[in-house]
């Protein structure tokens, strides 16, 4: 019971902050301000135990998880701040580890779904924060799906793969489901180099162009001609820019009197050419079509070496190095 006179002051409680790096951690408090307590996960709090497949296979996949080694102190730190806080925000990166990183803190934490929010950001601006944290969301489970089914197929492919490598092949092998997935599409591909029976076949290409003085023949064929053993020649963007150029453009014969063009060997085709050499040609018909295209995602691995290569001409190794460079 209160003395008479007395008052009773109730201290309002803050607001739960979670990210994965200290550094980050340290720099958001500054932008929010008393109100909320910040702190770092370290990275992923919640995982497969190491040992056993921890996957129930015939129960739907059940995983079964624990703290990660060597989190138990900050998986504390935080229960203890919980306590103290009213609402929850995680704001793990936004990647789908970071969205699984964020739910396995929710369910460690057990803080009601109500009061937990999710908050992501692109850039550790003042004004990026403020703006995520006055607009929360809610948990995209798709993505924590996700992350977990490619951490649960990591578990039932390496550990039932890899012993069976170290007793067929040889101990300290590892299988993964990208890598044998991989190296079985290899092996297919590599079958059907093998089973592949080589068959001659010649094209006849052409180059023309509406000045009808000139001849591009000789020109041509030493701007296609690598330089070296090293030179890939021309890249398709080169082709494309010398000929419109020379106001030209690239042909290939395709077919003789409606019938499809075919030259088993090089009697066939030096017989057709020569019959071509002195033929006179005409455009019969132009057709024009509209066409739109939607602006490219952007760069992955793969397809930065793909574009590379076909537009720069750049080897694997090249486009690799730069983009180390770069990073």
């Amino acid at each position: 019971m209160a003395k008479a006179g007395s008052t009773t002051t109730k201290v309002a409680k803050k607001n739960l902050v979670i990210v994965e790096s200290p550094a980050k951690a340290k720099t958001i408090n500054k932008y929010l301000g008393s109100d909320y307590e910040v702190h770092a996960s370290m990275g992923h709090v919640r995982d497969l135990p190491e040992r056993g497949i921890s996957v129930d296979i015939e129960n739907k996949f059940e995983p079964t998880y624990e703290i990660t080694p060597g989190r138990k102190k900050v998986v504390n730190t935080l229960k203890a701040a919980a306590k103290k806080c009213d609402q929850l925000y995680l704001a793990t990166d936004l990647d789908r580890e970071g969205e699984a990183i964020a739910w396995h803190l929710s369910k460690i934490l057990g803080f009601p779904e109500d009061k937990t929010n999710r908050v992501t950001f692109n850039a550790i601006t003042r004004k990026d924060i403020q703006e995520a944290f006055a607009a929360p969301g809610k948990l995209n489970i798709d993505k924590v799906m996700a992350q977990q089914a490619r951490r649960i197929l990591d578990r039932i492919v390496g550990y039932q793969i890899s012993p069976l490598l170290w007793k067929k092949i040889a101990s300290g092998l590892s299988a993964g489901r990208v890598q044998s997935v991989a190296v079985r599409m290899i092996v297919e591909r590599e079958k059907q180099i093998r089973a592949f029976k080589p068959e001659e076949y010649w094209l006849i290409p052409a180059i023309f162009t509406t000045d009808l003085d000139k001849n591009y023949t000789d020109e041509w064929q030493k701007f296609i001609i690598p330089k070296s053993q090293d030179d890939k020649g021309p890249t398709l963007e080169e082709k494309s820019d010398w000929l419109a150029r020379r106001h030209a453009f690239q042909a290939e014969l395709h077919k003789i009197n409606d019938r499809q063009f075919h030259a088993p060997d090089k009697a066939a085709a030096d017989a057709i050419f020569q019959a071509l050499k002195s033929a006179k040609f005409s455009v019969s018909d132009v057709q024009t079509k509209r066409s739109s295209s939607r602006s490219m995602p952007p760069f992955i691995t793969s397809t930065l070496q793909q574009v590379a290569s076909t537009k720069l001409g750049f080897s694997t190794q090249r486009t690799m190095r730069i983009a180390q460079q770069l990073y």
